[in-house]
């Protein structure tokens, strides 16, 4: 019988050896799976770790592909990490996004020393506030947060789509006859384009720089706060945490709006630092809000390793991209990152868990029988 058993305690060498076990896995895999398609794998990772990393300019666009990833994947951190499962940074992205490029055009006059920071803030507002919806409801009407965290997404979503495709709102462009036949959000003035940080020949995105502030801050929040102590000790027990005036309420909606306030300055990011208009379909492909669960879960909860796993994850997104062609189509593509993400998150599962095999409760090993002597029985002659 094989059964699977959580350890006890989980050994630092564990932490070191199963990530570098998980990518070993992930390489010769995708190597089969390589050759066996007609790819030569060792060329292939070769492109795809200089295409991503490497070649000039490759690590200023995979920083452009990280930073969603980094907001969505400290929300998702900041949600968990209190046993609280936020699955909606994907709607409060959205939300995010519609509130950043709505005070965007609004204050399009204004100078960028106006204009950035008030989209920032913006940003934060609309998703904490979207966020706390679905911590509202868990708090007092015990309704399980993954599933109106996960449907809000849809309903953020479908905003998007009204205030662009089917009204004339605030956000369409109605300048002209061509915006008012074919749907599309007003631009931001340039004023209002975030701005990059070049540092040492690369260029990162400011919306990269706010992120890393952000984990920073998430960091001391959970480790050096009573807030975060109060988190941690609802995560551990909610029961505990009851007994020792903890309210545990309040906490729910404040660690929700917190996760939503990060996921609404990803969406924030997107509309100054690359889109620069409200873009719902562009928005809805990414999937981001998703993807910052895989993040999360990879980094541990650990908002520094989420900017390094986010960082991998775009470069790995950014290089899929580059190789995409006649001869190495999408799907290969795809297949390849899934095996990693899969041998990683599997990796995880032998930090925390262990494998035994066991024979069934009440057998036992049948013992072997005697062999008679050849000369047994036979008399003397």
């Amino acid at each position: 019988m094989i059964r699977i058993e959580r350890r006890l305690t989980e050994s630092r060498w564990l932490l070191l050896v199963v990530p570098i076990g998980s990518l070993i896995g992930a390489v010769v895999l995708s190597g089969i799976i390589l050759f066996f398609t007609g790819h030569d794998p060792v060329d292939t990772w070769q492109r795809l770790l200089d295409r991503g990393f490497f070649a000039p300019g490759a690590l200023s666009a995979s920083l452009v592909q990280a930073t969603p990833l980094l907001f969505t994947g400290l929300a998702a951190a900041a949600a968990f990490r209190m046993q609280t499962w936020n699955i909606g940074a994907e709607g409060q992205l959205y939300l995010g996004a519609v509130g950043a490029s709505g005070i965007g055009i609004a204050l399009s006059h204004q100078p960028a020393g106006v204009i950035i920071p008030a989209m920032v803030v913006a940003g934060i507002i609309t998703g904490a506030a979207w966020a706390a919806i679905p911590g509202v409801l868990r708090a007092y009407t015990r309704t399980n947060e993954i599933i109106t965290s996960l449907m809000l997404n849809y309903v953020a979503g479908l905003l998007m789509n009204y205030l662009i495709f089917d009204s004339h709102s605030y956000w369409r462009d109605l300048s002209t006859f061509e915006a008012r036949v074919f749907p599309l959000g007003k631009y931001l003035s340039d004023a209002g384009n975030w701005p990059n940080l070049p540092i040492t020949g690369i260029v990162i995105p400011l919306g990269f720089g706010l992120g890393i502030a952000a984990a920073a801050v998430l960091y001391v929040l959970y480790r050096s706060t009573t807030f975060g102590f109060e988190a941690r000790v609802i995560g551990d027990s909610r029961a505990a945490a009851h007994y020792a005036g903890i309210r545990t309420r309040r906490k729910i909606v404040a660690v929700m709006a917190l996760s939503g306030a990060f996921a609404g300055l990803g969406g924030a990011s997107e509309i100054g630092d690359f889109r620069h208009v409200l873009d719902p379909r562009g928005l809805q492909q990414a999937g981001f809000g998703y993807a910052g669960i895989v993040v999360a879960a990879l980094a541990r909860l650990n908002p520094f390793a989420v900017v390094v796993v986010a960082v991998l994850l775009g470069g790995l997104s950014n290089a899929g991209f580059a190789l995409q062609g006649a001869t190495f189509p999408a799907g290969l593509v795809g297949t390849l990152q899934g095996l990693i993400l899969f041998c990683a998150l599997a990796g995880e599962l032998l930090v925390h868990y262990r494998i035994r095999v066991r024979r069934p409760a009440g057998t036992a090993p049948i013992a072997p029988q005697p062999q008679a002597s050849s000369a047994a029985g036979a008399g003397p002659a």
